[in-house]
């Protein structure tokens, strides 16, 4: 059966609620039309799904927001909100990154505690996650599932600068293979999102523990970007660094604000904790708001999207913007 097909049968199995957080699909090649005579499935992929983070001035989390407290646009044009609720239950699809090259060694057991116990606590029923490591490869360390015993292991298998790991899903795409001598968290995120998140539906995120430095991938950072926002995808970065070597926070801010996440600095194992509790807490405190765009052209390009408040002192945490579809045009 076809991805798209797939995913719009998995949304509409769901519940409305998950099939507003499907991104807009083009029709598969060569498949018919579909018929014109009942509920079509046009009306629910062209709507324009944000999941929404707001904090007030002290970093506190904001949960008491109505719809009429937000305003969104797109491309300097207001768009009316179609959907508003506040987001608690809607199952979470889950990446867990860690970066073991070597300058992550002196924290890397750290990470590995908190991120299991980090699991545990924010995963429920319907949740599912996967572990991936990269260093000179891209190793998938455990697939996507809910039993946490085998995260637990996954997690714990990550090894500091181990080579010959397994590819993920076995099919790399037009990367090929990951062994490159260096530091590949631009082909992490990229096989991520464009190999794994790429077939999920409803809120999808990327927990990445790392000082954001990359010296081996095959991509580039704005095509790892690309492929997040393609799949809807929110990365949130823990900057783990050792203070001899530095970190790269330009690209970390990079990654984080054009997906709508977090960028956390880590300096310690109880700053490790609370950068954990922050992003759990994060992911469920979220409101959703929904948009049919009054742009209806399907020329594939992105459109950027700007939310706010009635209460200019909050700070909105969102996603940047959206790759509309290709198609004829409307």
């Amino acid at each position: 059966m076809p991805l798209w097909k797939t995913l719009v049968l998995r949304a509409i199995a769901c519940g409305a609620a998950l099939a507003l957080a499907l991104p807009a699909l083009p029709q598969a090649p060569g498949q018919e039309p579909a018929p014109t005579q009942g509920p079509t499935i046009k009306s629910e992929v062209n709507l324009v799904n944000l999941f929404v983070t707001v904090r007030d001035k002290n970093k506190r989390i904001v949960t008491d927001m109505k719809q009429d407290d937000f305003r969104v646009a797109e491309d300097g044009q207001d768009q009316k909100i179609a959907f508003f609720s506040k987001e608690m239950a809607l199952p979470i699809t889950l990446g867990i990154l860690l970066d073991t090259s070597g300058s992550e060694q002196f924290m890397l057991g750290a990470i590995q505690d908190a991120g299991g116990r980090f699991l545990r606590r924010v995963m429920r029923k319907g949740d599912e996650a996967m572990i991936i490591s990269f260093d000179t490869d891209v190793d998938l360390l455990s697939d996507f599932t809910d039993d946490h015993g085998q995260l637990d292991r996954a997690i714990n298998k990550a090894r500091v600068n181990v080579p010959g790991g397994g590819y993920i899903g076995g099919n790399p795409g037009p990367i090929g293979g990951q062994s490159s001598g260096g530091t590949n968290l631009y082909d992490a995120v990229y096989l991520a999102c464009g190999d794994k998140l790429n077939g999920e539906a409803g809120r999808k995120a990327i927990i990445i523990a790392t000082d954001a430095e990359d010296t081996g991938s095959k991509v580039r950072l704005e095509e790892a970007i690309e492929a997040a926002q393609r799949t809807d995808t929110v990365i949130h970065i823990l900057l783990v660094y050792d203070p001899r070597y530095g970190a790269n926070t330009n690209v970390a801010h990079k990654l984080t604000d054009e997906t709508g996440g977090r960028l956390i600095v880590v300096n310690s194992e109880k700053k490790l904790e609370e950068a954990f509790d922050q992003i759990s807490e994060e992911l469920r405190s979220q409101y959703t708001l929904g948009y049919y765009p009054t742009n209806s052209q399907k020329d594939g390009k992105f459109r950027k999207i700007h939310v706010e408040t009635t209460n200019h002192e909050f700070k909105i945490l969102t996603r940047k913007g959206y790759y509309a579809p290709k198609g004829p045009k409307a």
